[in-house]
């Protein structure tokens, strides 16, 4: 396909074109100019660069191991520079004004209270202070024009074992800025189940959770997550990919647990650009979102760690419509799945799809047929 091709966006029609982000990390997101501040203030010496381009490329670079874990490790400097009420505070209004630039119209922001905990906040304290700055973030938006709606998501590590007292804490806040739970951390030797009775209360407590599950690891990871922790939502899920044979003529059998997830309509958190640098997916025309995608599992885009991965939303849908030919209509199509699969009430996600989203597609479209019309009419003329 071209550009001129009828609704294959351009780039500024992407950046423009309401978007919606269900899975992106706090600590995986910060400007490098601003960590080099906050280093400075705080007395953090390790950084490996202390010129904003050379730190961000060295993210990057770092984050291309291939590993997990690897990839894990780049968080220490981040993590070190978010110790204080007004670092937490800067970076998520920050977090804001950034996704809202790109054209985010609603995102939910996840982040491990138990990080941040070193210089001695306490857990209501952490979540307090980064509330306070998506608060700030969305009227510094809004005074710049932009509009964005965060949510939080506390997180807790799957090595550790505060996942009940961090799902209490979620509950205790979710009228004020919070609007769900996720584990997150290296999935291997770590499974989801060591952690049900934090599921199990959530539950109890008619909650919402996700799980980062099908990252590094296989269908037992998913399976998990879903029927015995009962999540609502899976964080990347690529591996269900495993479960899904496609034969030499073309033809696709599902799996009994790829035929659940996609017949009981559970969203999937796909991250392209992450799940390369963590070897999940060899690059991204053989990324598993391609297949997902024909088959009508419920997809969404997401950026993930937009630090580590050099990424934005609008860069992950540059890629994929350059890789599979993704037009307007695809990309909203990702979009409202996020918003249907969003943890804020159901009245308020149909406005945002019926008063936000579609208006905004529509208008894009809207772009191709003056633009032909202007065409044809020079042609005539002529």
């Amino acid at each position: 396909m071209t550009s001129d091709t009828p609704n294959l966006p351009t780039p500024d029609q992407i950046r423009r074109a309401p978007k919606v982000l269900l899975h992106d990390h706090l600590d995986g997101g910060l400007r490098p100019g601003t960590i080099i501040e906050l280093a400075r203030e705080a007395g953090y010496e390790n950084l490996p660069e202390t010129d904003a381009d050379k730190l961000g490329v060295w993210f990057r670079e770092a984050a291309d191991s291939g590993s997990l874990p690897r990839y894990l490790e780049t968080f220490a400097h981040t993590c070190a520079v978010m110790q204080t009420k007004a670092a937490l505070f800067r970076v998520a209004a920050e977090c804001a004004e950034d996704l809202a630039e790109d054209g985010v119209v609603y995102a939910e922001i996840r982040y491990a209270p138990e990080q941040h905990l070193e210089a001695g906040l306490t857990l209501e304290e952490v979540v307090e202070a980064v509330n306070d700055g998506f608060r700030e973030g969305e009227r510094r938006a809004k005074a710049n024009g932009h509009r964005i709606r965060i949510g939080a998501l506390l997180t807790a590590m799957r090595h550790a074992a505060r996942a009940l007292e961090i799902a209490e804490l979620a509950n205790r806040y979710r009228d004020n800025g919070v609007v769900g739970f996720d584990i997150a951390g290296a999935e291997a030797g770590f499974p989801p189940t060591r952690h049900l009775d934090a599921f199990e209360y959530l539950k109890r407590e008619n909650n919402h959770f996700t799980i980062h599950a099908g990252e590094a690891f296989g269908l037992p990871s998913i399976w998990q997550a879903l029927q015995w922790c009962g999540a609502d939502r899976l964080g990347h899920g690529v591996k269900i990919i495993d479960d899904i044979e496609v034969s030499a003529d073309g033809s696709v059998k599902l799996g009994r647990l790829a035929s659940y997830v996609r017949d009981k309509r559970i969203p999937l958190e796909m991250c392209p650009t992450s799940n390369l640098q963590t070897a999940a997916a060899a690059s991204y025309a053989e990324h598993p979102i391609g297949l997902l995608r024909k088959l009508h599992f419920r997809l969404t885009v997401n950026t993930d760690n937009r630090l580590m991965s050099g990424t934005s939303m609008s860069r992950e849908f540059e890629h994929l419509v350059e890789t599979f030919g993704y037009t307007l209509e695809d990309m909203q199509w990702f979009t409202v799945n996020a918003m249907k699969s969003a943890f804020i009430p159901f009245d308020e996600r149909l406005a945002m799809i019926n008063d936000v989203i579609k208006p905004g597609y529509a208008e894009l479209k809207s772009e191709w047929l003056f633009r032909q019309t202007a065409s044809t009419s020079g042609s005539v003329s002529a």
